[in-house]
């Protein structure tokens, strides 16, 4: 895999913003981020502009608006986040991430189904 843009956890939700349709204008993605963020405008065109920067969207002109799409695909930055979490903190190992929420009581009945079934493909 190729080397990601680092992605802010701020920067993330314009991603996903995008993620969820592309291309966007300003004026949308400033709309979809108003119920979970406080942010204004100015604030939204900066992540925008570092996202330009690191490559993870691109912007078309069309008149005087630009619209936005993402480049970095989601899957691929899930990939490379869940990658480097795993090696932070589990020295690169599933075992102990799971261990450490079965300790803590934080998976549900269908986390260990899910979890039952998952084993049982990968095991034969």
């Amino acid at each position: 895999m190729t080397d990601l843009p680092a992605i802010s956890q701020a920067e993330s939700l314009v991603m996903e913003v995008l993620w969820n349709r592309s291309p966007q204008t300003t004026d949308e993605i400033v709309a979809a981020l108003a119920a979970s963020t406080d942010w204004q405008e100015p604030t939204i065109k900066t992540f925008l502009n570092r996202l330009l920067k690191k490559g993870a969207v691109r912007a078309e002109q069309h008149g005087r608006r630009y619209q936005y799409s993402a480049v970095l695909q989601r899957a691929d930055w899930v990939d490379s986040e869940s990658r480097s979490v795993l090696g932070r903190l589990f020295g690169g190992r599933v075992a102990p991430l799971v261990a450490h929420f079965s300790e803590r009581q934080q998976l549900s009945p269908e986390d260990l189904a899910e979890l039952r079934k998952l084993i049982d493909r990968l095991d034969p």
